[in-house]
C-alpha cells in the first residue's frame, strides 16, 4: 500500500514522521475519515471544509490547498487500486520544540492513508449492540466542532464497550445528556420523527449526520434536534449510528435491551447507499 506524506507518495512502510512531530507528542492536529466509493471520496468537499475550519481554529496552516489535497487523494486511490475503501487524512502542527508553545512549529505535516473497507457479512445485515459508557464528554467543549487527533476518551469508551461484549459505546455529556457514540453520531426515531442531538452539546457535527439530515428533507421525513437523557432512548422506535466508514448502522440492542427495527431506518439507509452510488458514478 502507498501512503501520501507531505507531497510524496511512498510505501506505507517507508512513511515516517519525526519523533518531535507534535501530532505524535501531543495529539496536536486533526484528521478526517472519508468513505471512498467508485474511486471517489464521498462528500470530500465537506470533509475538507471541516478540516480547514479546524486548522484555522488550531492555528495550523494547511500546507496544500483543498484542490491539491483532493487531487492527491484521488491519485492515492489510483496508486493503490482500491476503489472502495476508507481514506484517512491527517494534519498535524508538525515538528517542534518540546513543550506546549507553538513557537518554532511552523512546518505542518499532512499525511493520507487508504484502508480496505471494514469486513461485513453480506448474509447478515450489520447492526450493533450499544451500551452507555461510564466516560463523559464536556457539554460545552469548543473543540467538539472539529475532529482533533486527541481521541483517548473515545478509545477508552470503545474498549469499555468491547469488554462488555458490545459493539459501540454511547457517550453522555457532563450534563447527563445523550452526546454521541465513540465513533459516530446517534439518531433515534420517536413518533415518526428522525431525531438527533443538536450541536453545541459536546457533539461532533459529523458529515454523515449532515447527509442524513439532508436525505430526510428530500424524503419528506420530519427531523428534530433535541436534548434527551439516555434512559429516554428506551422509548424510541428505532436507533441508528452514523459514521463515514460504515454509513448507517441500526442499533439492535441498547444496554442489553432489544431495540425494535424501524422501517424508517431502512428507508434512510437505502437512500444513503443510493446517493453514494449515484455520486460515485
Amino acid at each position: 500500500m502507498f501512503a501520501f506524506l507531505n507531497g510524496n507518495f511512498l510505501p506505507e512502510a517507508d512513511a515516517f514522521v519525526p519523533l518531535n512531530d507534535r501530532g505524535f507528542l501531543l495529539g496536536d492536529g486533526l484528521f478526517e475519515t472519508i468513505r471512498v466509493a467508485g474511486g471517489k471520496p464521498f462528500r470530500f468537499a465537506q470533509h475538507l471544509e471541516r478540516l480547514s475550519r479546524g486548522a484555522v481554529f488550531l492555528k495550523i496552516t494547511l500546507p496544500f490547498t483543498s484542490k491539491q489535497i483532493q487531487k492527491y487523494a484521488v491519485e492515492l486511490v489510483e496508486k493503490n487500486q482500491l476503489s472502495d475503501a476508507v481514506l484517512r487524512v491527517m494534519l498535524t502542527r508538525g515538528p517542534g520544540p518540546r513543550g506546549y508553545s507553538i513557537r518554532g512549529a511552523d512546518k505542518p505535516t499532512l499525511a493520507m492513508t487508504l484502508h480496505p473497507l471494514p469486513p461485513v457479512n453480506p448474509d447478515e445485515p450489520l447492526q450493533w449492540s450499544l451500551i452507555t459508557s461510564s466516560f463523559r464528554i464536556p457539554a460545552g467543549d469548543v473543540l467538539a466542532s472539529f475532529k482533533t487527533s486527541s481521541k483517548v476518551l473515545n478509545v477508552l469508551a470503545r474498549a469499555e464497550a468491547e469488554e462488555k461484549g458490545a459493539d459501540e459505546a454511547l457517550l453522555v455529556n457532563t450534563n447527563g445528556e445523550v452526546g454521541e457514540t465513540a465513533g459516530g453520531n446517534i439518531f433515534w426515531i420517536y413518533h415518526d420523527k428522525v431525531c438527533t442531538v443538536p450541536t453545541g452539546r459536546g457533539v461532533l457535527p459529523g458529515i454523515t449526520r449532515a447527509v442524513v439530515l439532508e436525505l430526510c428533507q428530500a424524503l419528506g421525513l420530519e427531523t428534530n434536534k433535541r436534548v434527551i437523557k439516555p434512559e429516554h432512548l428506551r422509548n424510541s422506535e428505532g436507533i441508528f449510528v452514523t459514521q463515514s466508514a460504515f454509513g448507517i448502522v441500526p442499533v439492535a440492542s441498547f444496554n442489553g435491551e432489544p431495540v425494535a427495527p424501524s422501517p424508517l431506518v431502512d428507508q434512510i439507509a437505502n437512500a444513503y447507499n443510493e446517493m453514494m452510488q449515484r455520486e460515485s458514478a
